[in-house]
């Protein structure tokens, strides 16, 4: 080899080593609405994140954004994602008043039992694309809180207390369902929950055990009411045309630890975490704990039906969806 042609190849040999040096991953920015020491991402998103990041080796890369440090104090908007500000971000869906109609299926009261059901009927509509409002995303993963309890300020032992009482709601539909059973409520952030109770603007909120700490609601609140309404839906959504521009080996990866692969690890933690708020709710003896009673139950059910019925019959489409749902249901519970 000449001189000169040793000193090609040593130049190409060069370029490629410095082209490969200075490769750098792509990076995915996830926008997360509190900390990383909060239960939601230690359960729901941290497991996805980092199985991701360790199996791309360098790769691909997801930085996550704590404390809204993307998109501002309340739950997170898709608008975020659809317009690249993040390109993953946790969203909460049941307290966002547009943009995923037939969602509401997951809210009719009475439907579920825990968690576990929620998350996986959620998950299996998602792979069925039967819900509308998620074209515009892949969605990573669909998942729910179990039923919620009404947690107050004021004395709350029977359904007759909450005349007159002002109830916060995770969903408009549960909200409809605390307006049935005589309180007037709202759809409001769990985030500013703490604060609205405490200033008086309303009485107490119906959210699940998992969240009583989280948000701060069991320092304003000292009657649980333990009547299921509703539920806090929440979903990890990345951009779909973002995903759709990714190599197929990064696609892969990603696909790989969504859906199923990441419900099942939250409902596996959630509903021991779950459990454990409500054993330390009822444990503390500062605090009045009230199963309703047989009437109450009896009355609360009724309401149930109505609200349920009345979304039913509203359109076809609503139908064909309640069915859809009531077939993964009994599917689930024949495999518990």
């Amino acid at each position: 080899m000449t001189v000169k042609a040793f000193a090609c190849w040593a130049l190409l040999g060069l370029g490629l080593i410095c082209s490969a040096a200075e490769a750098e991953p792509i990076k995915l920015k996830l926008a997360f609405t509190t900390s990383d020491r909060s239960d939601l991402y230690l359960y729901a998103i941290k497991p996805f994140v980092d199985a991701v990041n360790t199996e791309a080796k360098g790769s691909i890369r997801i930085e996550v954004y704590f404390s809204g440090a993307l998109g501002g104090n309340g739950p997170l908007d898709p608008e975020l994602v659809r317009d690249g500000e993040a390109d993953i971000a946790w969203i909460v869906p049941s307290q966002l008043q547009h943009g995923f109609p037939d969602d509401a299926v997951l809210e009719l009261p009475g439907m579920f039992q825990d968690a576990r059901e929620i998350t996986l009927v959620y998950t299996g509509l998602i792979h069925d694309n039967a819900l509308s409002g998620y074209e515009d995303f892949f969605v990573i993963g669909a998942f729910s809180s179990g039923p919620g309890y009404i947690h107050s300020r004021k004395r709350l032992t029977s359904l007759a207390d909450l005349k007159s009482m002002k109830i916060g709601a995770t969903s408009p539909t549960a909200a409809t369902v605390l307006e049935r059973l005589g309180s007037v409520s709202h759809v409001h952030p769990l985030r500013q929950a703490m604060d609205a109770i405490g200033a008086g603007s309303i009485d107490g909120i119906s959210a699940p055990p998992s969240v009583f700490a989280a948000f701060g609601i069991g320092r304003v609140t000292a009657h649980h009411f333990l009547l299921s309404i509703g539920s806090a839906r929440l979903a990890l959504l990345m951009n779909r045309k973002k995903f759709d521009e990714l190599p197929e080996q990064a696609q892969s990866i990603i696909r790989k630890y969504s859906g199923e692969w990441i419900a099942g690890r939250f409902v596996s933690d959630w509903q021991a975490i779950e459990k454990d708020e409500l054993d330390r709710i009822k444990s503390n003896p500062r605090r009045t704990v009230t199963i309703p009673s047989s009437a109450d139950i009896k009355a609360a059910q009724a309401v149930f039906q109505s609200v349920t019925d009345q979304w039913t019959v509203q359109s076809p489409r609503n139908f064909a969806l309640l069915t859809k749902v009531e077939r993964l249901l009994a599917k689930i519970r024949s495999n518990p």
